[in-house]
């Protein structure tokens, strides 16, 4: 995320005329506090209220932490922009693309002022609407201040801006922001003396002199202006902090996207690395392509993370045709993979079964267990293969994905200076020995009439503000102590507390979990030692280890240390919806539904079947999440946008024209999807367009997740549909930082969640559902991460909404509940009600989970402790 307004930045349109003429608005209008007094005290008020707050992280997507508020009303006679004078178009559709076109070559003083532009023109043509929005203009806009270091320069434009075309509120807004930044600015202190009447040096200013004054403020820091084309540090001197951070992911790449001749596939692939590392996905996906091309496809993993990109963009070709090519690409190199790297050893001996870490199981009474090899792994990441909709038969390719990883995660973690350094003795630790000793110990509590707690570790870099803690930190409440020692070993960073106290608003799960668990241990000096991390958890004497991470956090994790058997029993757990691949971990945690018996060929590991969801939720226990309501708080006309009040058809997306501009028609029902754009596919769009397409006035609210995508998703959507007006009806909002606004925000913006496929909606499953939104869902698929919301509905009563017989059924279920308000009526009550039960429902209880999940460990150390092979 990138510097950002405060969470009470809301969205408003509204019309302001001045004189008898229209003038275009670009503001982020507070909810709270608003103050129309400009000049320095006015400033002051807005500081006071924005709540500045700076987070910062290298990640592959960009998000604003704010929801910007776009006012587009521009009449025709006034001028656009009286200084971007080079820019002839009036077509703001070709002007944004401009922009985008210069952004991804990294020209970014040249890209900023054909996004300003952009936003300018969104107003003068109403057929804008279908082809752009003010936010994917305007964030850009910002972003190229951001990536030249000069986003105090950008805010400063922006008020500039807006006190010449007389929106002084607007202006005092982003003053504020500037100053709170820098309180030192220099220009930013002229303009806040001027915008007041009052210059440093000459007292009271003529209005005219003023507007001069202010026009010279604004053109010195417009990094368009050939004069002001110089670094940051020339004007400042200083880096900024957060532009310091930033600084650091800045490329250099002078080489164009045609020039490649002179640059071996190689050293494209190392820049194309350089540029997704640093969260430039455009030129990251050419240099990948690139380099995949010029090595004949012979270098497959460039192909392959090019592929990954693209479904992130949604860059799906016309009507889907690249994305389907490449899914087949995706499938006919893991399966030449597998054929030329994968082995099995059917009969291993004894050292064979230690070094590769298996349990217990491969041990008893000399049954030995088939080992697979692999010489090298597969070009896809098993985390990327979780989005891709391969065909039924080739399901396992995803377990293949998991297995090299598994094979090799150790290899790797001792991969340093171009060499593997050996193994220490003793590692991975022997289970048969590990077992003696437990056995040893039993057998003495039993012959003293006792029986202690069996300890249980779980070990994650996740214990913070990530979505597997939100979901589960509630579950260390409710273990019996008698039962289970819980041991928690925490490899990431605390949150930072200023996060905490404003994102948060105060709430830590981390904290949480320290406070309720009988030994927290921070072990985060042993981030890139799996070696030392194993012997750590193997003194403490771990009887049983769960892994919250998986493959979901590469990088982060403890990459390699369950290869070296620290705990007789090893179990997968909650984050990585998919098979481990590792004959090293013995169970997965699941249900009947999500991992039938038929489908274990998918999994290396045994089952842990839980009743009632084998996923771990704690919104029924958690304070700050409020329970759903069977009515809708009333909302007034005209009122702003608040969570809990209104109905989603008149929240309508935060969307001041849900319907297109030359509607005057309301909303008839609201169809969302809240997950990454990752999730979703050409087949899956198609399938909510005819959605919409049946149910009339309706329309779909998606999450910008990432912006870079929304242009490609939107000509994708109007190259597929055959009225135009069925894209007026697609909208997409901004993510909540704050996870319970996030989580609030379902209630008040969605009648029903379409589920993605095969990849489903997780965490803004259990989101949704808790606020009262019913999921339809496809339940035609085998792997373990497509099939979470078809358990749920089972659970819940809601069979109705799953699409056993697929996409056309999936289609019919979301249509009837869009066209039959009765049925709608049945199925939103009947899942409110399971939120409100008393006592609780099974899927909502968290003490009950927890028993279960408990009895789930006892019975899996006891059969370890009577030498019964893993069942």
């Amino acid at each position: 995320s990138i510097l950002g307004l405060s969470r009470q930045m809301s969205l408003k349109f509204r019309t302001r005329t001045t004189n008898n003429s229209s003038t275009l608005v670009v503001t982020p209008s507070l909810a709270r506090n608003r103050s129309a007094r400009l000049g320095p005290s006015g400033v002051r008020r807005q500081m006071r209220a924005a709540g500045f707050l700076a987070v910062a992280s290298a990640v592959q997507v960009w998000i604003l932490t704010c929801t910007l508020y776009i006012f587009a009303l521009a009449n025709d006679d006034q001028p656009l922009s009286d200084h971007y004078t080079p820019i002839n178009s009036n077509d703001g559709y070709s002007t944004f693309k401009e922009g985008l076109r210069l952004f991804q070559l990294e020209e970014f003083r040249d890209a900023a002022p054909f996004f300003w532009r952009a936003v300018l023109l969104y107003d003068k043509d109403p057929s804008n609407a279908g082809l752009y929005s003010v936010d994917e203009a305007f964030l850009p806009f910002l972003k190229c201040h951001m990536k030249i270091d000069a986003f105090t320069d950008g805010l400063l434009f922006i008020a500039a801006e807006s006190y010449l075309r007389g929106q002084e509120e607007m202006g005092a807004t982003y003053l504020a922001q500037t100053l709170e930044r820098d309180a030192n600015n220099h220009y930013g202190l002229t303009l806040s003396r001027l915008v007041d009447g009052v210059d440093m040096s000459s007292g009271s200013v003529p209005n005219a002199r003023r507007l001069t004054k202010i026009k010279e403020i604004r053109d010195r820091v417009d990094i368009s202006n050939p004069v002001n084309k110089k670094s940051h540090l020339e004007k400042h001197q200083v880096i900024e902090t957060v532009d310091d951070f930033w600084s650091q992911f800045m490329v250099e790449d002078s080489t164009s996207s045609d020039d490649v001749t002179d640059h071996s596939p190689e050293e494209l692939y190392n820049l194309a690395t350089t540029h997704f590392n640093a969260g430039n996905l455009v030129l990251a996906e050419q240099r990948f392509e690139q380099s995949c091309v010029k090595s004949g496809y012979k270098l497959s993993v460039a192909c392959t993370t090019a592929v990954y990109i693209r479904t992130n963009l949604c860059m799906w070709g016309r009507r889907g045709s690249r994305f389907d090519n490449d899914m087949k690409i995706i499938a006919q190199v893991t399966e030449a993979e597998a054929k030329m790297y994968r082995s099995i050893e059917s009969k291993p001996d004894p050292d064979q079964i230690r070094d590769a870490g298996l349990g217990h199981h491969a041990l008893h009474n000399g049954r030995g267990r088939s080992i697979i090899y692999w010489q090298r792994g597969t070009s896809v990441h098993p985390h990327m293969m979780l989005g891709y909709p391969l065909p039924l038969e080739q399901s396992i390719l995803k377990r293949y994905a998991a297995e090299s990883m598994a094979s090799l995660d150790e290899i790797r973690a001792r991969f340093a200076d171009n060499r593997v350094a050996d193994r220490p003795s003793g590692l991975p630790y022997d289970v048969g020995a590990m077992r003696e000793k437990f056995v040893d110990q039993h057998s003495e509590q039993l012959a003293r009439g006792v029986s202690e707690p069996i300890k249980v570790g779980f070990v994650a870099c996740s214990f913070n503000s990530k979505a597997v803690l939100y979901l589960s930190h509630d579950m260390f409440r409710f273990f019996d102590p008698e039962v289970v020692e819980i041991h928690v070993f925490s490899l990431g960073q605390p949150d930072n507390p200023l996060f905490i106290k404003n994102t948060m608003r105060g709430v830590d799960w981390r904290q949480r979990v320290i406070d309720t668990v009988d030994h927290f241990h921070d072990v985060r000096q042993f981030h890139n030692d799996h070696i030392g991390l194993a012997r750590y958890i193997h003194s403490n004497s771990i009887q049983v280890l769960i892994e919250w991470d998986g493959y979901a956090r590469q990088g982060e994790r403890a990459a390699g240390m369950m290869a070296l058997r620290p705990s007789p029993i090893q179990i997968l757990h909650q984050e990585f919806l998919m098979t481990s691949g590792a004959q090293y971990i013995d169970y997965i945690v699941t249900d009947k539904t999500v991992s039938p018996i038929q489908l274990e060929e998918l999994y290396t590991e045994k089952f842990i079947y839980l009743p009632h969801h084998f996923f771990s939720k704690g919104h029924a226990v958690q304070n700050e999440l409020l329970p759903p309501s069977h009515e809708y708080a009333p909302r007034q006309a005209q009122a702003e946008f608040q969570l809990g009040v209104g109905t989603p058809q008149q929240n309508a997306c935060l969307s001041p024209t849900p319907l297109g501009a030359s509607s005057g028609e309301e909303v008839s029902f609201v169809y969302c999807n809240f997950n990454k754009f990752l999730k979703n596919n050409p087949k899956t769009m198609r399938s909510w367009l005819r959605i919409l397409e049946e149910v009339p006035n309706s329309i779909l609210c998606l999450l910008e997740f990432p912006a870079e995508a929304i242009p490609n998703l939107r000509e994708f959507i109007l190259d597929s549909v055959q009225n135009k007006s069925t894209s007026d009806r697609i909208h997409f909002i901004s993510w909540e930082k704050n996870p319970f606004d996030h989580q609030a925000r379902s209630s008040s913006l969605c009648n029903v969640m379409l589920d993605s496929h095969p990849y489903n909606g997780h965490t803004t499953a259990q989101d949704a559902l808790y606020a009262g939104v019913p999921i339809v869902t496809r339940s035609d698929g085998k792997d373990m991460a497509s099939r979470v919301s078809t358990s749920a509905n089972v659970v819940l009563g809601l069979e109705a909404l799953n699409a056993v017989g697929g996409t056309s059924e999936y289609e019919d279920i979301a249509i009837r509940l869009g066209t039959d308000s009765a049925w709608f009526r049945f199925i939103r009550g009947k899942l409110i009600d399971t939120c409100l039960s008393l006592p609780m429902h099974p899927y909502w209880d968290v003490p009950r989970y927890v028993r279960n999940f408990q009895t789930g460990l006892l019975l899996a150390w006891q059969n370890f402790i009577s030498g019964n092979p893993t069942e």
